[in-house]
């Protein structure tokens, strides 16, 4: 059993930054991939970024490429996505989820994760 925690969402300015966490409980938490998903308001939940339980490999949406980095730290179950030069676009809740398989390359489907966090919002002012 997997729980997760999103924090350091925020309202920011368009071209700012924000780095969001995701803090899991559970013994085994090395054990999984993570990734972040985004959903805005009368819109589906999106992918944003995931990376491989070793930490090794990690995978973007075309939207975000060069702009986020998903980053892990198995010493205090955390997972972090840094996010720079946001655009109004960016606005969303922000999930992060857990799961100990992918049935793609990249991690981008939501069906594959066990574990979501609650959500945190995330606005960008233009």
């Amino acid at each position: 059993q997997v729980q997760l925690v999103e924090s350091g969402g925020g309202l920011v300015q368009a071209g700012g930054s924000l780095r969001l966490s995701c803090a899991a409980s559970g013994r085994t938490f090395s054990s999984y991939a993570m990734g972040w998903f985004r959903q805005a308001p009368g819109k589906e939940r999106e992918f944003v970024a995931a990376i491989t339980s070793s930490g090794r490999s990690t995978y973007y949406a075309d939207s975000v490429k060069g702009r986020c980095t998903i980053s892990g730290n198995n010493a205090n179950n955390t997972v972090y996505l840094q996010m720079n030069s946001l655009k109004a676009e960016d606005t969303a809740v922000y999930y992060c989820a857990a799961t100990q398989g992918w049935t793609s390359y990249t991690g981008n489907r939501k069906n594959d994760y066990n574990y979501w966090g609650q959500g945190t919002q995330v606005t960008v002012s233009s």
